[in-house]
């Protein structure tokens, strides 16, 4: 640690052009990560906050709750196994509007869910709505930016139909649109005026729900599994999540740049060292021949790089911190402890990697080679 720490104070400039480099590959790998995670929050932050485990869906939907529709038969099926309470309809349409007393259209998410059930989030200004509103929904805040407020009427451009603003929810979207909560009472009116004539005393028309969403543990789904009709199936809810439009192709392009990033830093590093431990090999050399071991020299070299990536870590940490402060509010951005924390260690991991090279070279360093070179 004394050799370390010393070769580092000795040459302050070197080892402090490899730390700014770290610190901006792992400031880029931070922010990137905490871009996809918000980009996947935008996504499909409605889906995630549900408690649900599962969801009901139709076999050829492809898994998509969009292109879903299950009927009252479903509904019953599942109730009757996994229980009434833990087996709630969910209606999802997603929609232009318009606000009242203005031309500009909103891409908007309308979801429907039973307003005393486990589904609806927690209104956070306003009041709720309940099972029997007619007319009236609660939004996510986001719309305020848009000029709407408690109060305002908006209406479905397909549709034609209005709903009234009664409160606002926090962080409720889908497929990158804010969300609308209506009652069944008001989804069922909407799907009247919405399903298409050639469905028509189907048993898609007749109920017309997106999805049954179920809490249910390994055994119920089992006998969900057995006793749904052949046309539904049992999908988990990570499935539902990664099945909606845009949200594989955006992760994994995210991921691939993340992954990139991660090798690039290790490969910068171990670059640097291996020059580094070259233009060394003499003092290693010569350190060996008076009795210091290849073990406390590779650990020296391994010291450093840890030293380097904590440093560079701790300061990118702060300057991400800082960064989010100033980002404009509806940019989709999301660090949390956790996901920072795997972000970290990875970080280090592949740093260590990138020493490998560096330490190898230590342990094949012959310490006569090096003093006859120095003679």
């Amino acid at each position: 640690m004394y050799l370390a720490i010393r070769e580092m104070r000795f040459a302050k400039v070197r080892y402090s052009l490899i730390a700014a480099i770290m610190l901006l590959v792992a400031f880029l790998v931070l922010f990137v990560t905490g871009l996809a995670q918000g980009l996947a929050y935008d996504n499909a932050s409605s889906i995630q906050n549900m408690k649900a485990t599962h969801f009901i869906m139709e076999k050829e939907s492809n898994q998509r709750l969009t292109r879903s529709q299950v009927g009252e038969r479903v509904r019953e099926k599942a109730s009757a196994i996994a229980g009434e309470e833990n087996a709630q309809p969910l209606g999802v349409k997603q929609t232009t509007v318009t606000a009242d007393g203005t031309a500009r259209k909103l891409d908007v998410a309308v979801l429907a869910v039973n307003p005393k059930s486990w589904l609806m989030p927690a209104v956070t200004e306003g009041i709720a709505i309940d099972s029997q509103s007619r007319g009236q929904a609660v939004v996510d805040d986001r719309l305020k930016a848009s000029g709407i407020g408690i109060g305002t009427a908006i209406a479905d451009q397909a549709s034609g139909l209005k709903w009234t603003v009664s409160g606002f929810v926090s962080d409720e979207s889908f497929s990158h649109s804010p969300a609308i909560f209506v009652s069944e009472r008001d989804w069922l009116l909407l799907q009247g005026k919405t399903v298409p004539s050639r469905l028509e005393g189907s048993e898609a028309a007749s109920t017309s729900y997106n999805a049954i969403a179920v809490k249910a543990d390994k055994a119920k789904v089992r006998q969900l599994e057995a006793a749904l009709p052949p046309g539904a199936e049992v999908v988990a809810k990570s499935a539902a999540v990664s099945a909606i439009p845009g949200y594989k192709e955006e992760q994994g392009s995210l991921l691939m740049m993340i992954v990139f990033l991660f090798v690039i830093s290790a490969f910068v590093l171990m670059v640097f060292f291996y020059v580094i431990t070259v233009q060394k090999s003499s003092q290693f050399g010569i350190l060996k021949a008076i009795g210091m071991r290849t073990a406390s020299l590779a650990g020296s070299v391994t010291l450093q790089v840890l030293l380097l990536s904590a440093g560079s870590l701790m300061i990118s940490v702060l300057l991400v911190r800082a960064m989010e402060e100033l980002l404009p509010s509806g940019m989709p951005f999301q660090l949390p402890a956790a996901t920072l924390l795997l972000t970290c260690g990875a970080f280090m991991a592949m740093s260590l990697m990138g020493s490998l090279l560096s330490v190898w070279k230590v342990a094949r360093i012959d310490a006569l080679d090096a003093i006859g070179r120095t003679g």
